[in-house]
């Protein structure tokens, strides 16, 4: 989910207090944040086994008609090596296109 639609989920609760609380919940691994194509962020649950690492590294999927963001748990998640000296802190593997829903829509 946006900020915007957690705001809109929890319209009674301040926004600072929605924005602070995710930023808890990234620092104990039970969120992390997945760049949309807007240049926003959204927010998923993590299934990471670790408390000190977040290793819920799956694909997903933007669809370009519907705006839906999905998870593709279940599709290889490709090994990259970086080159000596860089020190990578996430990773995001975001395919875009058309999910089947719309494409069966026509």
């Amino acid at each position: 989910m946006s900020m915007s639609e957690l705001e809109a989920a929890l319209e009674t609760i301040d926004k600072s207090n929605v924005f602070r609380t995710l930023q808890v919940f990234r620092e104990a691994h039970l969120v992390h944040v997945l760049e949309d194509t807007g240049g926003g962020a959204r927010y998923e649950l993590c299934h990471s086994r670790h408390d000190d690492e977040d290793d819920d590294v799956h694909v997903h999927f933007y669809c370009e008609k519907c705006h839906r963001t999905l998870c593709l748990e279940d599709t290889p998640v490709p090994q990259v090596t970086v080159p000596e000296g860089f020190e990578p802190d996430t990773v995001s593997y975001l395919v875009k296109g058309i999910c089947p829903d719309c494409r069966h829509l026509g």
